[in-house]
């Protein structure tokens, strides 16, 4: 393939760069919804009342080569009676570029009840994470008219990382935030031009199981905040989940709406500079709990009018839970279970 100085095909490099940038590490999608909240927030690792196996799946626009794909495995549980512990790995691709970790978790869990009482937990959770970082241009040839920004190599660059997180559970009631890529970081794949050393993102969740006495349903509203230090981007989750209790385990599905606070500015063909539309998505999803094996589906629907396919994106999570089962707060909490 021969590359020439095409004003478009280079900017859509740039912009590519620029998208992969800032998703440093393990993207922030949905998947925590789906029983796992430990992806998104490291204070959560060894918090449930069982240890926990999750295996995550994602893959959009399936009629588009090279589309994203993301692959987690994660486990988290819990050691003595206060300290948790836990795992990630995972796989991010997005076309030419493609980043792989791992992320290491500590976790410590301070009661402020006692057993069998209610829920009054305030937890912290620090992440070390490892990853690295591709982009492929092995077969682009700009022979013809050389430019500096294609190399024709496969370029590679690690980097060690931290994000810190807190929650606080009190009865059905439950609040995280989290500060992720603590540290500054300088890309060596891509000049300093392209590219800023800070990478933080903050995320806060908060939500609460309503559910009555006797009754099989609980319903569970939720919010999920996202926002980029650097770029100042932000975008907010809306979600609802409803789950029906049997004796041997859980049905429970939802809807997740999300949609960007900022949108962002471009130039038409004129040189105006114009707003697009915020972006903004919708996920339905499924679950079931049998036992200790746990298996969920979900859809995510693009809103925007202008996409690039109108496939969406699907994701599969299965897990299973092990170890002994460890009631250890009084409180309908399917998060807790």
């Amino acid at each position: 393939m021969t590359i020439h100085k095409n004003p478009f095909v280079l900017l859509l490099i740039l912009f590519t760069i620029s998208l992969t940038a800032q998703e440093r590490g393990l993207p922030i999608y949905k998947d925590y919804l789906t029983d796992n909240y430990y992806l998104i927030h490291p204070s959560m690792a060894g918090a449930s009342s069982e240890n926990k196996i999750r295996l995550t799946g994602r893959q959009q626009w399936f009629d588009v080569d090279d589309a994203p794909a993301l692959y987690t495995a994660s486990i988290n549980g819990r050691i003595g009676e206060n300290v948790g512990v836990g795992g990630i790995l995972f796989k991010d691709s997005n076309g030419r570029f493609s980043q792989q970790g791992a992320l290491a978790t500590f976790a410590y869990h301070i009661p402020f009840s006692n057993v069998n009482e209610k829920a009054n937990i305030l937890s912290f959770g620090m992440n070390l994470g490892f990853s690295q970082e591709k982009l492929d241009e092995s077969d682009l040839s700009n022979i013809e008219n050389p430019d500096p920004i294609i190399t024709g190599v496969e370029q590679t660059d690690a980097y060690f990382n931290l994000d810190f997180g807190l929650s606080y559970l009190y009865g059905e009631f439950f609040l995280h935030a989290t500060v992720k890529n603590i540290m500054p970081q300088e890309r060596k794949i891509f000049t300093d031009v392209y590219e800023t050393d800070n990478q933080r993102q903050y995320l806060a969740s908060f939500g609460y199981t309503f559910n009555r006495d006797l009754s099989k349903w609980s319903f569970e509203p939720s919010l999920m905040y996202h926002y980029k230090d650097e770029t100042a981007e932000s975008n907010i989750d809306v979600n609802f989940k409803a789950y029906y209790m049997t004796p041997f385990g859980n049905f429970w599905g939802g809807l997740s709406y999300r949609r960007a606070i900022d949108a962002a500015e471009f130039n038409n063909a004129s040189g105006e500079v114009e707003t697009a539309d915020n972006y903004q998505n919708l996920s339905p999803f499924v679950g079931v709990t049998y036992d200790r094996f746990m298996f969920a589906y979900m859809y995510t629907y693009q809103a925007n009018s202008v996409v690039l396919s109108n496939s969406g994106f699907h994701q599969i999570t299965l897990g299973i839970n092990f170890g002994e089962n460890k009631r250890r707060y009084k409180c309908n909490c399917p998060f807790l279970k």
